[in-house]
C-alpha cells in the first residue's frame, strides 16, 4: 500500500490520511509529489486521477480523495478503531469530519497551513472570525461530551481532519480558548503528528501560494528561501 502526498509542510489533504495509517499501524510507503517546480501539474496529473493529492494505491486499485481513503481503510481494517465504535458517536464524528472537508473556507484561504512558520498578527481576525467560532462550538461540544483529550476520546478519523486546521490556530496564533488550545496541544502531541511534522521541517521546498508574506505582498514569490 501506498499514499501519494503532497509536501508535507502545506499539503493539509495528505496529512489527514497519512495520520490514519501512520496512527494505527497500518503497513504503508509514501512518495511525495511536488506542488511546485518546472513540470510539477503535469507530474501530478500523470499519477492522479484527479491530479491532485492524496491518492493511495493499494494492488491495482486507485483510490483519490482524502475521505473516500480513510473511508476505505476503515473498512479494510474494521479491528482499528478508525471511526468510533458506537454508532451514535461514530455518525457525529463523520458528520464533523463532512463539515471540516466542505467548511472553514475562510481559515483555509487566509491561513495557509506552514508547519515550519510562526506568523502572529498577520490574519486578518475579522476574515476568520466565524470560523472560529465555529469550531470552538464543535470542539467543545465533543470534547465536553468525550472528556478529552480527542474529539470522541481516543484519536480517530475526525481528529485527522481537523488536525490541520490545529496548526493553523499555532502557526497564525490566533485566539482561541484554553478548550481549543488543549485540543491543538493534544493534536501536536500525538506521536504520528510528530512523526510527520518533523519529515516537514526537513523539507527544502517553498510553495509560495502557501505562504502568506507571498500571499499579503509582503515579499515577491521566488524570493523565499
Amino acid at each position: 500500500m501506498k499514499l501519494l502526498i503532497g509536501n508535507r509542510n502545506y499539503s493539509t489533504w495528505s496529512l489527514r490520511p497519512w495520520l490514519v495509517l501512520r496512527h494505527f499501524q497500518i503497513p504503508f510507503e509514501d512518495e511525495v509529489l511536488q506542488l511546485s517546480g518546472p513540470g510539477w501539474q503535469e507530474n501530478l496529473a500523470a499519477r492522479s486521477p484527479t491530479a491532485k493529492v492524496p491518492v493511495l494505491l493499494d494492488g491495482e486499485l486507485v483510490v483519490p480523495e482524502t475521505i473516500a481513503i480513510i473511508e476505505y481503510l476503515a473498512d479494510s481494517f474494521p479491528d482499528k478503531a478508525i471511526w468510533p465504535s458506537d454508532r451514535a458517536q461514530r455518525a457525529l464524528a463523520r458528520a464533523a469530519a463532512a463539515e471540516m472537508h466542505a467548511g472553514f473556507s475562510a481559515l483555509r484561504s487566509h491561513a495557509p497551513m506552514n508547519l515550519r512558520a510562526s506568523h502572529p498578527g498577520k490574519i486578518d481576525l475579522d476574515a476568520v472570525r466565524k470560523d472560529l467560532h465555529r469550531v470552538e462550538t464543535l470542539w467543545g461540544d465533543l470534547l465536553a461530551r468525550s472528556g478529552g483529550p480527542y474529539l470522541f476520546g481516543e484519536f480517530s478519523a475526525a481528529d485527522a481532519m481537523f488536525a490541520p486546521l490545529a496548526t493553523r490556530l499555532r502557526t497564525y496564533e490566533l485566539p482561541v480558548s484554553d478548550v481549543a488550545q488543549c485540543y491543538v496541544e493534544a493534536i501536536y502531541a500525538l506521536p504520528a503528528f510528530q512523526d510527520w511534522r518533523a519529515l516537514a521541517l526537513q523539507e527544502p521546498w517553498i510553495v509560495d501560494d502557501d505562504e502568506i508574506d507571498v500571499i499579503q505582498g509582503r515579499v515577491a514569490p521566488g524570493t523565499l528561501a
